[in-house]
């Protein structure tokens, strides 16, 4: 490689890491939160916390990286006008074609991420955090509860212990649960407990026990129960059929499937690594800047392009899932002309206006 391709490329490369560092550790705290969300929700289980906050930054990759690629081209190329190092290079020839050489070195194999965790790496991500989630539901070991430890019950449902649990987390032994509502609570212990699921409805099933309800402000209104067999609902669980569900059906499985849903799918998985290229493209005259002036509004120009164009993709991905854009027309309204602009910008950088060159 030579000398100057290896200069640029290093320099292209560092920025964007650097940049995706910065974007990976904000991402990371918004993905943290929608997951402790869910987890207070009782939607997913307290023991799969980490298991799905890693599965969840694999889905939003796709959208990550192209913002992470367009920022690292924006803030490098502008060093180099702010340096004085691209006119020093234009005036040995060296323009946009010259450049495009070390920068697809860079583009060609995140484009190639990119498409790999839209089409592949995001779908398998969704759909194994579904798995999770419903063989968890099964589990109240994996909901967070231990033996000989007060637990309360995903979703605020009350708080539960446990003097012994079986290995699979689905049969308790002298169970006490203590549950508030309305103003009344309500004390319940067992010899036993044993884990039903029915569809989205959970239900703790107790064997042999007592219960006792009363008001909490001190009354006298209290009720004493002995019971052979008694049934505690837990917060519902939410279940999606994989099978069927766009989202997490796998990119091959989308090809023959002619639903509006699925084709919809379909062109979202597949935008994301043309408009990495569209961006990436459209950075190198977006960062190109004349001496003394601030470059920081071109960086911002450049974040609403991607901001702009992600939200039409999401616009038209709904649209054509509901069927208000025809399905032929996907989401090339918006990728191509975007790549066609990308180009046009990209070889039009620098070059003399005719009149210009006449005036020579």
């Amino acid at each position: 490689m030579p000398k100057l391709d290896s200069y640029l490329f290093r320099e292209f490369a560092q920025t964007t890491f650097a940049a995706l560092v910065v974007l990976m550790i904000v991402s990371l705290g918004a993905v943290f939160a929608d997951v402790l969300g869910d987890i207070v929700r009782g939607r997913v289980p307290a023991g799969m916390m980490l298991a799905q906050l890693g599965l969840q930054v694999l889905n939003y990759l796709p959208l990550i990286l192209p913002l992470g690629l367009m920022l690292g081209l924006l803030l490098s190329v502008g060093r180099l006008y702010r340096d004085s190092e691209m006119p020093v290079l234009t005036s040995i020839g060296v323009g946009p074609r010259r450049l495009l050489r070390p920068l697809m070195l860079l583009v060609v194999p995140f484009v190639l991420l990119i498409g790999a965790c839209s089409l592949w790496l995001g779908p398998w991500a969704r759909q194994y955090s579904q798995q999770m989630i419903e063989v968890g539901q099964r589990s109240l070991l994996v909901a967070g509860l231990e033996a000989g430890r007060f637990v309360e019950l995903p979703g605020g449902g009350g708080v539960v212990y446990a003097n012994s649990m079986s290995n699979d987390g689905t049969r308790l032994g002298r169970v006490f649960i203590y549950r508030q509502e309305e103003g009344r609570m309500d004390v319940t212990s067992a010899r036993t407990g044993t884990l039903n699921v029915e569809g989205t409805s959970r239900y703790l099933t107790l064997d042999e026990g007592f219960r006792v309800e009363g008001p909490m402000d001190g009354g006298k209104d209290f009720r004493l129960m002995r019971y052979a067999a008694n049934e505690v609902r837990l917060p519902d669980a939410e279940s999606r059929e994989i099978a069927d569900d766009p989202e997490l059906m796998s990119t091959p499985a989308l090809l023959p499937d002619g639903r509006p849903e699925a084709r919809a799918q379909l062109h979202f998985r597949m935008a994301p690594p043309l408009l990495a290229l569209a961006f990436a493209l459209l950075a190198v005259p977006l960062a190109r800047s004349p001496p003394r002036q601030a470059r920081w509004g071109r960086i911002i120009l450049g974040l609403l392009a991607y901001v702009f164009g992600i939200n039409l993709m999401l616009l038209g991905t709904n649209a054509l899932a509901s069927g208000r854009l025809p399905v032929a027309l996907g989401l090339w309204w918006l990728v191509l002309p975007l790549l066609a602009l990308g180009l046009w910008m990209y070889f039009g950088d620098g070059r003399m206006k005719r009149s210009r060159l006449v005036g020579a």
